[in-house]
């Protein structure tokens, strides 16, 4: 049984290697406990010459809570210097097991903040108020370790066969409040679905540098791009991976059609009355019913749509567009993939028709111009759906911290919590 209180001390402290020197504790105060590094004086690479102590400097450390407090590691360093002729060095010993360089945390509590922080989502204040420690102290662990656990690990992205694209906003900033964006790649497979990076912007630059820089043949595996209707993101699936067959996520089709019946009766509603909707104004009271899918409406609803239609729409133009409306969300029941093609083609070229309103006739563009992506989906029914999942997790992560300023620290953050890190190498990284 163990009866030495210093050695006792030392187990309780937990670093590997130390020699315990002494503990303040002062109420009120964070604890102190002052150590040393139990370890071989070094010697000269080139004649193995000894090396003499020119000086002891302390170093205060973060570490984790003992016995409810906050607690601090003191630790006297050597600073040594070779005592031969061959070298005059001098340098000051490091010992990672207890604090990487530079740190300002032990190297336990640095790998345990970042998985507080990455895999259970916790904000950095948080985190720093449990410690007694400051918000850069925390942060500045999370991305040490967070980069070297994200960016060094090989095999997390792995084989990714369906590639998906989607923007989220990353801050506002300036005066005028402007909108910066960011583009989150994500492999949207139904076993692979992950965050695999963010890059900022969302034009095709950002993704295109990404996405070349990867190893060539993990580009050849990817069979599929999954996208919105949005011209810079087909850009780059057109640029850097050509073979991908395209696909245009089934839910931004049908939201673009969803606004057309409302675009339209905005201006009908001004040709008509000289004024923005009101209150008393049948399409005003018609806008929420226009947006309805045609088989949630009961009898009721179906017949005051109609109504009001007829009281408010002369020409027919609405009208016309929610049914335009419904004929696109029908392209989505088909299940032959060749009758599919054969439907949108004649859809396309019957709602340009000069009769029809200008609304619809822009969907039937729309339809020309993204046809081979639209009946792609027939194909193998990939969406963005957990594209648009992976960025509510982000957005998850920005309500937690309060929002971002620096795209680094949002991008660690986000990979951490979304990217589905392999949290089991946490323990041997190397913190950059």
């Amino acid at each position: 049984m163990e009866t030495n209180p210093t050695r006792i001390a030392e187990i309780l402290v937990g670093l590997p290697a130390v020699n315990i020197l002494g503990v303040d504790d002062v109420d009120g105060e964070p604890l102190l406990i002052h150590i040393e590094a139990r370890v071989e004086r070094p010697r000269c690479p080139r004649c193995s010459g000894g090396a003499w102590v020119k000086d002891r400097p302390e170093v205060e450390l973060v570490d984790l809570p003992a016995f409810g407090r906050p607690t601090r590691i003191v630790w006297r360093k050597r600073r040594l210097i070779y005592a031969c002729e061959c070298s005059t060095a001098s340098f000051t010993e490091q010992v990672p097991t207890i604090a990487p360089p530079r740190g300002k945390m032990t190297d336990r509590a640095g790998r345990w903040v970042t998985y507080q922080v990455g895999k259970l989502g916790r904000s950095i204040q948080e985190v720093a108020d449990e410690l007694g420690a400051d918000w850069h102290t925390v942060n500045d662990a999370v991305l040490a370790y967070g980069t070297a656990l994200v960016d060094d690990d090989d095999g997390r992205i792995g084989e990714v066969a369906a590639l998906g694209l989607d923007e989220t906003l990353f801050v506002r900033k300036g005066k005028w409040r402007s909108k910066n964006w960011s583009t989150s790649i994500v492999g949207v497979g139904a076993d692979e679905a992950r965050l695999l990076d963010v890059v900022e912007g969302r034009s095709a630059k950002g993704p295109s540098e990404w996405i070349e820089a990867q190893p060539k043949e993990w580009r050849d595996g990817i069979c599929f791009g999954v996208l919105d209707l949005s011209g810079p993101y087909r850009k780059v699936f057109e640029d850097t991976l050509a073979h991908a067959t395209q696909i245009a996520d089934p839910f931004h089709v049908v939201k673009l059609a969803n606004t057309k019946p409302d675009a339209c009766r905005r201006r009908v509603q001004n040709e008509t009355l000289g004024h923005r909707g009101q209150k008393a104004d049948p399409l005003y009271r018609a806008r929420r019913l226009l947006t309805k899918a045609h088989e949630r409406l009961d009898e009721k609803g179906e017949a005051k749509l109609m109504g009001l239609l007829r009281a408010g729409d002369p020409h027919g133009d609405v009208r016309m567009a929610w049914h335009a409306k419904e004929v696109i969300r029908s392209i989505y029941e088909i299940d032959d993939p060749q009758l599919a093609a054969t439907f949108v083609t004649e859809l396309a070229a019957d709602l340009q028709d000069d009769s029809f309103p200008v609304e619809v006739r822009s969907l039937g563009r729309t339809l020309r111009r993204w046809f081979d992506q639209i009946v792609a989906w027939h194909q193998v029914r990939y969406s963005n759906g957990p594209t648009e999942a992976i960025n509510n997790l982000i957005k998850r992560v920005k309500r937690i911290a309060l929002g971002f300023r620096r795209f680094r620290n949002y991008r660690i953050r986000a990979l951490l919590y979304a990217g589905r890190p392999n949290w089991d190498l946490l323990p041997t990284v190397t913190p950059r």
